[in-house]
């Protein structure tokens, strides 16, 4: 019957004072549609501009964590103000600041009844916000039917119990030392969390903003306390899809940065791993075919072996012996697993997959850990350019939440982008190893014991993932002849070690025909031009006679040999440097450069002297400094060039060859 005769008008603001709820009855007594206000300022909306005073000292009570009564006039949408009476408490916001509910009645229908608690029941009943009055016992006095609903048990029900008795399922006795805090200190608390299950929906979760002030009268004694309740679990639940969803995406954006940053095969796998582990799942485990590995030692033998190259398993109870890296095993027939490979598709795992998986008996350890300790795990195929490259396995364990559909297709998406940076650098270290055979096979370390010269020399790959068309040489020519090679084609890989070993054999056999220099550059010059347009390669090629004390030198395109004297003078050839092999000039001159003895002469490709860092001046004047002492055995020498140069990895490929002529034997005296 109250709540058909006095209409009890309700709002509420957020923490910056704009209204965020308005109520039918507010709308019948102020004559305001929702959409009119919601968004708004309730002060300059709402209140003359006469009493925005003491409303601001009454907000300022309440935002401390009052919750006070008063009588304020209210602007109607025609302009006439209305006197109303209100209970004002603090509530949480939306956005979990503090705002205000505000309770309201026109005050010409309620003069005589405001203190009737047939007022207050019919206050309770019009709120959508859970409400109740505890005593200082904190035990229900008053609960409203939206906390009644709440809590699946009768309004009725509550009176004289405590919230333990009512909800157990919601930790309802730390919310009762909240309580107790609110009563000692006499200060409100705002927007407490609870989370758990009630008799209205047993078998969910449901998160709760709680909100809690004293009560007081007019004397200031402590009566109890009033809470409210806010059933925010949709708004919550889509906060925390919203965060999965970013950090999904970041994960994503990770993995573009952090996966294939080198093209090591190993080293790939493991960035893999990295990203995956801990952010995504508990393990992960990068298992690649042999025959994938080592295509050219693949038979039957190896058909459907895997291979781990990479894992992490931070779980201590994980037993690392059977997990280790470099373990292979043979994918059992029948299983989930050689489905996966076959089919080229991920797949969950289960518990009753594990015994069909681990089938060696000598693994109970292992099969014991899947079963028991993780509680959900995925197998998904390396798939690139159409060929199935091995499986990740991911697992979480059983004390996180399983993976769902959004984080299986995540980590589908990261082992399919990771599957071809993998492929990149298997192929790349296929491609390398094959250009390392092909250069060895090629390119001879042992140089010849000759007449009239000490020899060394050094190839250094510019890192153990290049190879490059650096060489050198010597041959052997008649009358006691020596040819002194040193080249260098442009480009790296198997094309560039090919190359090199055309143009070495190219030389040798001219060389053998007794050809001079300038020549033998023309007849290279040919050859490079007839292996295609974009070849191209630089060249020295010197011919020492020991009979004449001297060599015949002939460049193309290729830095100045050095000549470092036995009294610490060292000099570059300045003469003319010709063209590079296959740059469409024959422009080849010989140049006659003594060698007296005790000499050194020092030929070297470009990466010795250039870098990004370096020009070429300074690292011609480097060179010069590490010639300046030739007292040394010729091994030293060369180590002290390298060290000084090339303090750092090369970055690119350096030849290097020195032949230094004998010192003449000392005078016996007397003789």
């Amino acid at each position: 019957m109250l709540r058909g005769l006095l209409p009890i008008a309700l709002w509420r603001t957020d923490a910056r004072g704009r209204i965020v709820e308005w109520s039918l009855a507010a709308q019948e007594l102020l004559g305001h549609r929702p959409e009119q206000l919601l968004g708004r300022d309730a002060a300059q909306v709402l209140l003359p501009e006469t009493d925005r005073e003491p409303a601001g000292r009454l907000t300022r009570r309440v935002l401390a964590g009052e919750a006070v009564a008063g009588t304020l006039p209210v602007r109607h949408r025609d302009g006439h103000h209305v006197r109303m009476e209100m209970w004002i408490c603090p509530v949480a916001d939306p956005q979990g600041g503090t705002g205000i509910l505000t309770i309201a009645v026109e005050t010409s229908a309620v003069l005589a009844m405001r203190d009737s608690s047939a007022a207050l029941e019919g206050l309770f009943t019009q709120s959508p916000i859970g409400l109740a009055v505890l005593g200082p016992d904190l035990r229900f006095v008053r609960v409203n039917d939206a906390l009644a609903r709440m809590n699946g048990v009768s309004a009725a029900e509550h009176i004289g119990k405590r919230p333990a008795e009512v909800a157990p399922g919601v930790n309802a006795a730390a919310l009762e030392t909240v309580m107790r805090q609110v009563l000692d200190r006499g200060e409100a608390v705002v927007d407490v969390r609870r989370t758990g299950r009630t008799a209205a929906d047993p078998e969910h979760d449901r998160i709760w903003s709680c909100s809690y002030a004293p009560l007081v009268d007019n004397a200031g004694r402590r009566l109890g306390l009033i809470a409210s309740l806010i059933d925010i679990t949709e708004g919550q639940q889509a906060q925390v899809e919203a965060e999965r969803a970013r950090h999904r995406f970041a994960l994503l954006a990770e993995a573009g940065t952090r996966i294939g940053t080198t093209l090591d095969l190993r080293r790939t796998a493991e960035e893999v791993v990295e990203v995956l582990v801990p952010q995504l799942a508990d393990s992960a485990d990068v298992q690649l075919l042999e025959e994938v590995l080592e295509p050219d030692e693949a038979a039957a033998s190896t058909q459907g072996v895997v291979r781990r190259v990479a894992a992490a398993f931070p779980d201590p109870a994980a037993p690392v012996e059977d997990l280790a890296v470099g373990l292979t095993f043979q994918v059992p027939l029948g299983s989930v697993y050689e489905q996966v490979i076959a089919e080229g598709r991920p797949m969950n795992l289960y518990r009753a997959d594990v015994p069909a998986l681990i089938d060696d008996p000598r693994a109970e350890r292992l099969r014991t850990y899947l079963s028991t300790r993780v509680g959900s795990s995925r197998l998904v195929p390396l798939v690139a350019r159409g060929k199935v490259l091995g499986a990740v396995v991911v697992t979480r364990v059983r004390d996180r939440e399983r993976f769902d559909e959004q984080d299986l297709v995540l980590i589908d998406e990261l082992v399919a982008r990771a599957a071809l940076n993998i492929d990149n650098a298997r192929m790349y270290t296929s491609q390398r190893k094959a250009a390392l055979t092909l250069q060895r096979s090629l390119t001879s370390t042992a140089l010849p014991e000759v007449t009239g010269l000490e020899l060394t020399g050094r190839y250094l790959p510019a890192s153990d993932h290049e190879v490059g068309g650096d060489w050198f040489d010597v041959i052997a020519l008649p009358g006691s002849r020596t040819g002194l090679v040193i080249g260098d084609v442009m480009g790296h890989g198997i094309h560039a070690a090919a190359v090199m070993g055309q143009l070495r054999t190219a030389v040798r056999t001219l060389a053998r025909q007794d050809i001079p220099p300038d020549r033998l550059m023309r007849h290279l010059d040919a050859a490079v031009a007839d292996l295609g347009e974009d070849e191209m390669a630089t060249c020295v090629y010197a011919v020492h006679d020991p009979a004449v004390g001297g060599c015949l030198v002939a460049r193309a395109g290729h830095p100045p040999p050095a000549v470092a004297g036995p009294g610490g003078r060292v000099v570059f050839l300045d003469g003319h440097s010709g063209t590079p092999l296959g740059a469409d000039g024959d422009d080849f001159r010989t140049e006659r450069v003594p060698l007296p003895p005790g000499s050194l002469l020092v030929l070297y490709t470009d990466g010795l002297i250039e870098a990004r860092d370096r020009d070429l001046d300074h690292g011609l004047h480097q060179l010069a400094q590490a010639l300046r002492r030739l007292d040394h055995p010729l091994e030293d020498i060369c180590d002290r060039i390298l060290s000084r140069l090339l303090p750092a990895t090369a970055q690119d490929d350096v030849a290097l060859l020195l032949a230094r002529t004998p010192r003449p034997a000392p005078k016996v005296q007397g003789a």
